[in-house]
């Protein structure tokens, strides 16, 4: 019977997406769980477009689910997260992001899920999408590891025990025992919140059957911030759990450390010298070959995106850690 399913709050934090807010919460509410069964709760960060406006409009034709309009006065993610959480009804708790479109059953399968296994958070892969030539070399990039690092969500396809989950869906009891998520964090709040859960013995698990799209920044200077912001903010994580860092997220600022002080220190000793070329090259060959093995699958001209994608990946993400050490050097004991 219906009314035996759980009750499903769907909370959608976002700001300034008139653009695509009509593709995303229309996805979420064509879904195939019940809809007597679901509310759909939308965090706006005070949106300057109309963001709202399309919202309004689509929860008046769509009277058979409970849309709600929240005020972020915040403007990020985390604090839309959790202002829209204080007034969640739900037994599960559902993230859906605002440029993502989630398949016709991705509730249901979250809940089957979620039931069937007993995990403390359940989600699918990221499936990227690009809209422009760019943003289909953006997609590639950031679909590769090469591009990411070991990051399971992004390219595995089987269900597997993993550190962390594109978006998420978790029993309401999981934020009861640890609060919601952290409001310093601009950007990678969900890998701190999984942190968390995992420190506690929860167990996160990827399926591929909990499916959606991510569709990717299409500008060179959007992708560039958005890493950047992800290098910086990463820090603040290191500083909390330290324990809980990989090994794969400490080789872009090495990297780009090492290029740095190589231009720095390389007009003072040949070997010096003859060492930064030396990495220098190798990061040239490698960014080659994984754009060319990928180019190869996927069509020859993403050839002349690709190497220049990769390099804003890791050098952004390199360059705001690097950053994040010197503007967050006072908060190692906080």
């Amino acid at each position: 019977m219906a009314d035996a399913l759980p009750f499903v709050s769907v909370i959608m934090p976002i700001r300034n997406e008139a653009a695509f807010i009509g593709r995303s919460l229309g996805a979420v509410l064509a879904q195939d769980y019940p809809h007597d069964r679901m509310e759909v709760l939308v965090a706006d960060g005070m949106s300057t477009d109309d963001t709202r406006v399309i919202v309004q409009q689509l929860a008046a034709r769509h009277p058979d689910i409970q849309v709600r309009l929240i005020d972020n006065p915040g403007k990020i993610v985390p604090t839309g997260f959790n202002a829209a959480l204080a007034q969640a009804r739900g037994d599960v708790i559902v993230r859906v992001d605002g440029h993502t479109i989630i398949a016709p059953d991705y509730v249901r399968e979250c809940m089957a899920v979620l039931e069937r296994s007993g995990a403390d958070n359940v989600g699918g892969r990221m499936v990227a999408v690009g809209t422009t030539a760019l943003g289909q070399a953006v997609a590639l990039a950031t679909s590769s590891r090469f591009g990411v690092g070991g990051a399971r969500f992004h390219y595995s396809d089987r269900e597997e025990w993993v550190d962390t989950v594109y978006m998420g869906a978790w029993p309401r009891r999981v934020f009861e025992q640890l609060g919601g998520f952290d409001p310093e964090l601009v950007r990678n709040q969900d890998d701190e919140f999984n942190y968390r859960l995992r420190a506690q013995g929860g167990r996160i698990l990827l399926n591929p059957r909990i499916r959606s799209q991510y569709y990717n920044r299409t500008s060179l200077r959007s992708l560039w911030r958005q890493y950047y912001q992800y290098g910086f903010y990463k820090v603040r994580v290191l500083q909390k759990h330290p324990r809980q860092m990989r090994l794969r997220q400490f080789v872009p600022p090495a990297f780009v450390a090492s290029i740095l002080g190589g231009a720095l220190l390389s007009p003072l000793n040949k070997r010096l010298r003859a060492l930064w070329a030396l990495v220098i090259t190798a990061y040239a060959v490698a960014n080659l070959m994984a754009s060319w093995r990928i180019a190869r699958k996927a069509g020859r001209a993403h050839l002349r995106r690709l190497p220049l994608v990769f390099s804003i990946l890791h050098f952004s993400y390199g360059l705001g850690f690097l950053h994040g050490l010197i503007h967050f050097r006072k908060r190692w004991r906080r």
